[in-house]
């Protein structure tokens, strides 16, 4: 019998094979740490089960302006109360926008503070953006909010001892549409938005670019078709936290 050649029977991965493996890891990396449907870590609602058809629209990423106030005034002329996942930092910048959107009947939630990458892994990196976030609604706003939305959906298995320990409740969601925050045009983003929704859906659109600022007339637009069209098919519209059945503060 032939003597074997050392390594002879191991797995060799050259550079093609090596790509595959990156892939896998990669997606599945995604979808632990940031699927917006995920619940691997820990619960992170993005739907609710509900017979009654209603759906929660959400906006993440702001106060920006001129943009945030445009959806407001679309979603007030239509009756509409949305939940906005506020940056700490925006509600610092443009606080005056914040409060219309309290007096508005619409709910505030945290974004954390600053959206930064490096702010959103380390428990004690989390903790001071949550608290800082928090500081700067109860400033601005009197407010403290129950309902936190991490940047990026990105979770740690700190998030959640954080968000015990601070009180939160972590909320998910579908994106209305996956590149609306590249802004393609209205009706692709309210097309696609539209077809998700379903009893309990809780739909994400962005009135900011992270802490940026940045131009959202697309989603601006599409908000309004989208508003009409689920109306017309007999839908109605609630808050993140009435689907949850919790206080939406502090």
């Amino acid at each position: 019998m032939p003597a074997r050649a050392p390594g002879a029977g191991r797995l060799r991965l050259g550079a093609r094979g090596l790509v595959p493996v990156s892939a896998g890891i990669a997606t599945v990396s995604y979808w632990m740490f940031m699927s917006p449907y995920s619940q691997l870590l820990g619960p992170f609602p993005y739907r609710f089960s509900t017979t009654e058809p209603v759906v929660a629209l959400t906006f993440d990423d702001g106060p920006n302006e001129p943009y945030t106030s445009q959806i407001a005034d679309i979603l007030g002329a239509s009756g509409v109360r949305a939940t906005f996942f506020a940056v700490g930092a925006c509600v610092a910048r443009h606080p005056e926008t914040a409060r219309r959107l309290a007096s508005d009947g619409h709910v505030l939630g945290s974004h954390g503070y600053s959206h930064r990458l490096d702010r959103c892994v380390g428990r004690e990196v989390l903790r001071d953006e949550v608290r800082r976030a928090e500081a700067a609604f109860s400033r601005h706003l009197g407010l403290r909010p129950v309902l936190f939305r991490p940047p990026w959906l990105l979770r740690t298995p700190g998030l959640f001892g954080v968000a015990h320990e601070e009180s939160l409740q972590l909320v998910s969601g579908e994106f209305a549409h996956v590149l609306e925050v590249l802004q393609p045009s209205p009706e692709r983003i309210a097309r696609r938005a539209v077809a998700k929704a379903r009893p309990g859906s809780v739909l994400i659109f962005h009135d900011g670019v992270e802490a940026k600022g940045g131009d959202r007339s697309a989603t601006v637009a599409a908000v309004e078709l989208v508003v009409a069209e689920l109306a017309a098919r007999g839908y109605g519209f609630t808050t993140v936290d009435r689907l949850l059945g919790v206080a939406p503060y502090r």
